[in-house]
């Protein structure tokens, strides 16, 4: 029995072709945005920016989640079976959990940043502005260690594969 499951099994040999290290000063910044932004919105636009703070990074989130899982619903349907929600630490949101293509990582993002910012302008002629600078603020806070990955990684080729892990980013090559 235990031929039968190691004959029949499929093995992925990856290379590591480099690695970025995320550091600890990058996560300690990134902690401190929403404090500073909260302060400085509550003092420059309204008293009521703490309200209006703590609604948008919920719908944020969700509407993070309904893209994302759109593209990956037509991208395929084992894709969507990677991705998981997360609250590590920088990776917060809808995010893979294993070995992706950079590829599709790049097609997510991008779809994610820019219908997301689409639908939030949208929200300026029907929301308050202190609301609009919340779902702006809390965007742009999820995908900015996304953005990272997507920056260190852009001179690399486009079919290899990524794992993001707590430390570091990894790229492989197959």
């Amino acid at each position: 029995m235990i031929e039968e499951n190691h004959s029949n099994a499929t093995f992925y040999h990856y290379k590591l072709i480099k690695r970025i290290p995320v550091k600890r000063m990058f996560v300690r910044c990134y902690l401190l945005l929403p404090y500073i932004a909260l302060i400085a919105e509550t003092v420059m636009i309204s008293w009521k920016s703490p309200f209006y703070f703590a609604l948008a990074a919920p719908l944020v989130f969700w509407i993070h989640y309904v893209i994302s899982r759109s593209v990956l619903l037509l991208a395929g349907p084992a894709y969507h079976k990677r991705w998981r929600f997360s609250m590590r630490l920088p990776w917060i949101g809808y995010v893979t959990d294993q070995h992706i293509s950079l590829r599709l990582f790049r097609k997510v993002y991008t779809y994610i940043t820019g219908i997301g910012l689409v639908l939030f302008l949208i929200f300026l002629f029907l929301s308050p502005l202190s609301f609009v600078v919340s779902l702006l603020f809390w965007h742009f806070w999820l995908l900015l260690p996304r953005f990272y990955a997507y920056a260190r990684l852009s001179r690399l080729s486009k079919d290899g594969m990524i794992k993001f892990n707590a430390q570091d980013i990894s790229y492989y090559k197959q």
